[in-house]
């Protein structure tokens, strides 16, 4: 695996083949899977603390995946071809000398991802294509606040253990309970809160703490990860009540909570306002006011 890793400009688009080399039960909710295999000696990462992958699964009960081949900035497979599942996941660590890379999974019942990270075995293979990263410290920022649930866990984790020195960084982090809880490796000007709720059991607090919270003066940076309608009242709050630049914040959606009903309301919605996000999307305007109308739009639809 290449020690370099590149934090600007693109990654050629590739998919890798990896293998299974073992696996680690690191709490209640949570399994490491650890990849490696001959593809990751081309590996690079872009050394982005969040940076994630699309990762193509076997089927419930098959070792290897369908794999697709890189096509534009994007993937297809052949005509013969039936795509497996594909799943996002952040990678958790890179060790360049080992040639491995180590990617976190919450594990719950039923997801097709929990499942395969509860019973895969070393030998077993997946691929997964050209990583992606989002979070982007401003180069004046003297303080950062990071927020996430268990499923941004392993990037807010990362992006902690490689915050530079002389950042006051706030953390806190939303798991089940206490079994959830993991050490993790601060700075010395990093402060830690753990809260117990949301994923999925309770209503996550995240919102309204990242509300309460008292933000340092000058410069700074947030960043959050979570369940789709949180992180979407984060970014609300970050961009309009506080009018803090785009610059200077980051909100990711991981996760929608109760999917299913999610969809059956989205579908309810009818190919023309399907047409109209995607024209949207494809027009010319600011990113950040596409997101702004596609939020009003998923709020006032109750999605």
């Amino acid at each position: 695996m290449s020690a370099a890793t590149v934090k600007t400009g693109k990654l050629p688009n590739r998919i890798y083949r990896a293998v299974v080399i073992r696996t680690e039960r690191l709490t209640e909710g949570m399994m490491r899977i650890v990849l490696g295999g001959e593809d990751l000696a081309a590996f690079i990462s872009t050394g982005i603390g969040d940076e994630y992958i699309r990762l193509f699964l076997p089927e419930r009960g098959q070792d290897v995946p369908v794999y697709p081949h890189p096509e534009g900035d994007y993937w297809e497979y052949a005509p013969e071809q039936v795509a497996g599942p594909m799943r996002t996941y952040t990678i958790r660590a890179v060790d360049p000398e080992a040639g491995e890379i180590s990617v976190d999974f919450v594990v719950h019942p039923g997801g097709i991802a929990a499942d395969w990270a509860l019973s895969v075995r070393p030998g077993s293979q997946v691929g997964f294509n050209t990583p992606t990263g989002l979070y982007e410290l401003p180069a004046d920022a003297t303080w950062q606040v990071l927020l996430a649930d268990a499923t941004g866990l392993p990037a807010a984790a990362r992006l902690l253990e490689n915050t530079p020195a002389g950042i006051h960084t706030t953390a806190i982090l939303e798991v089940s309970g206490p079994a959830h809880e993991q050490a993790l490796e601060l700075g010395e000007d990093t402060q830690l809160r753990w809260l117990h709720g949301g994923n999925g059991d309770s209503p996550s607090r995240l919102a309204q703490v990242l509300r309460e919270l008292d933000l340092p003066e000058g410069p700074g940076y947030v960043w959050v990860a979570g369940e789709a309608r949180v992180t979407r009242e984060a970014r609300k709050y970050l961009r309009k009540e506080r009018s803090l630049p785009v610059t200077h914040f980051k909100v990711v959606g991981y996760w929608t909570d109760k999917a299913e009903e999610w969809n059956e309301r989205y579908e309810a919605l009818g190919e023309d306002f399907k047409k109209w996000l995607d024209e949207l999307w494809s027009t010319d305007l600011d990113p950040e006011l596409i997101q702004d109308e596609v939020a009003d739009a998923f709020d006032a639809h109750g999605l």
